[in-house]
């Protein structure tokens, strides 16, 4: 749970570096920094996605009907490779500055791409958190697993 939350607040940190303009690279210093921390963000995120492909099952029920099993399972994987490909065409982005090349079809796609995976991303967390609000209306437990602290009360747990 403290990687879920920890790597929420690092995308929000991210999130609140981000640039007006790109011509905002022309800083060396900016550019410089902007690279180490898309560096930086694209490992961490790798490195929490191999964490939790190979130590931590699910936590849906075993009852979990195939299709809404096999729906978060996109999901989660679309925020990976969302957030990765965010960093990853950032870098995309810095590496074409470091090469002075600044306009032009290259720099063009990277731009588009780097919005499309920023929007969708945005999308699936979206629905992640709506799937979050969904699971404590059921009350299976997958709110609580992510949300501990604002778990069901013993009225909502125990209605009777």
């Amino acid at each position: 749970m403290f990687m879920h939350w920890g790597f929420l607040a690092f995308f929000l940190f991210a999130l609140s570096k981000q640039l007006d303009e790109v011509e905002e690279l022309e800083d060396t210093n900016l550019l410089n920094s902007e690279m180490v921390f898309a560096t930086v963000f694209l490992i961490v995120v790798v490195g929490r996605f191999l964490y939790m492909q190979f130590t931590r099952p699910t936590a849906l029920p075993v009852e979990t009907p195939p299709r809404q099993r096999l729906l978060a399972r996109a999901v989660h994987f679309g925020m990976y490779a969302g957030v990765a490909m965010i960093a990853v065409t950032g870098l995309i982005i810095g590496a074409l500055y470091y090469a002075e090349i600044k306009t032009g079809l290259a720099m063009e796609a990277a731009l588009v791409a780097h919005e499309i995976f920023v929007n969708g991303t945005y999308t699936l967390i979206f629905v992640h958190v709506a799937a979050a609000i969904y699971h404590r209306r059921l009350g299976d437990g997958i709110w609580e697993t992510m949300v501990p602290a604002l778990g069901r009360t013993k009225q909502e747990s125990d209605p009777g």
